[in-house]
């Protein structure tokens, strides 16, 4: 059987110009809330001409830094035309927030569906969503663009007809790459980043790698291979690189799958196999081969969305207290200069 899962853009590729904010409201309806977080809000809008309807993102942005960051942001969207990478329609810019009109995915975060009691996990289709994973990232790669957000809440089902269809979301991190010209950040998920971010050493195609093999372990257990108690043991835990296969979850899953993930896994950068190479692996062509329901997987990832919620939750109180914060700081006369 062909392992390539079709998946279908809601419009061909364009190239976006942003506009000024006063024009959201004259081009778009805005109709339901489809959700929220620490880097804003989402809304589903109906174009008011046509009729169609998109996932519009709006952020705050009230420095410079932030306006440079989503320039950066869209440029990098702009360049990207692959069916599973989420596609940029429109943006606005207001006096003090953003807002990015996207692609309308509707099938929502695939551990979600997964955790869901109703979903029969097994490899094969562990391998499917793997493969759909590398093919994205491979040409992101080909563009010389890294993700460096590589993780569960970035990975979308496409419809919830279409719950073997994926779409990678997210590219506020994603960066330029030139080999020739190191490249180091200080940011990311900590469950989900690779040794070299945590040490502040350059990145390369291979930061991206890791992340594919830390998904990758966590789709097929339902379990973090580097989560402590706190944030700092869970970098201290990534930079130990110290895998293991020893739970029970683990003895219905391949050992093609543990060799594939150890290889992605590996402290040095350059070592981590490429989305072609990993194509190529003896795992990733044997998709009709794992057909053995991965029910404890699913006990765990049930826990594991939950917990990554939780954390979210707080995470979103925190940014808007210090928002809230902010504001009250600037309209505060004894503190304007």
């Amino acid at each position: 059987m062909d392992s390539t899962v079709s998946v279908q853009q809601q419009f061909s590729h364009r190239m976006v110009k942003h506009k000024p904010g006063e024009l959201l409201e004259e081009t778009y309806t805005v109709k339901d809330p489809l959700g929220s977080g620490r880097f804003g809000k989402v809304w589903l809008v109906e174009d008011q001409k046509t009729g169609d309807k998109f996932a519009a993102k709006q952020c705050a942005c009230r420095r410079a830094s932030q306006r440079k960051e989503f320039e950066l942001e869209i440029e990098i969207m702009n360049s990207l035309d692959h069916p599973k990478l989420l596609q940029l329609y429109d943006a606005f810019f207001g006096k003090n927030d953003v807002t990015l009109i996207l692609e309308l995915v509707t099938g929502g975060e695939l551990f979600d569906r997964i955790a869901d009691e109703a979903f029969d996990l097994t490899e094969a289709l562990a391998v499917k969503y793997i493969r759909q994973i590398c093919e994205a990232v491979q040409y992101m790669h080909g563009n010389m663009i890294l993700h460096l957000d590589i993780k569960p809440e970035n990975i979308l089902c496409v419809s919830p007809e279409r719950l073997d269809s994926i779409k990678i979301i997210d590219f506020g991190f994603a960066r330029k790459y030139t080999p020739n010209s190191p490249l180091k950040i200080m940011f990311g998920t900590p469950e989900f980043v690779a040794p070299e971010v945590v040490n502040f050493d350059p990145l390369g195609k291979g930061t991206d790698m890791w992340s594919i093999g830390v998904v990758t372990y966590v789709l097929l257990s339902g379990l973090s291979p580097f989560m402590g108690e706190d944030e700092q043991e869970t970098l201290s835990n990534v930079t130990a690189c110290d895998v293991d296969f020893d739970d029970d979850s683990f003895d219905d899953v391949s050992d093609d799958a543990k060799t594939f993930i150890t290889k992605l896994l590996d402290i040095r950068e350059s070592k981590r196999p490429n989305c072609a190479e990993c194509l190529e692996h003896s795992w990733l062509s044997k998709e009709d081969q794992h057909r053995k329901s991965l029910s404890a997987a699913v006990v765990n990832l049930k826990k594991f969305v939950a917990r990554r919620k939780w954390v979210r939750s707080i995470n979103a109180v925190r940014a808007m207290t210090r928002l809230q914060a902010g504001l009250k700081k600037n309209d505060d006369p004894s503190t304007s200069k």
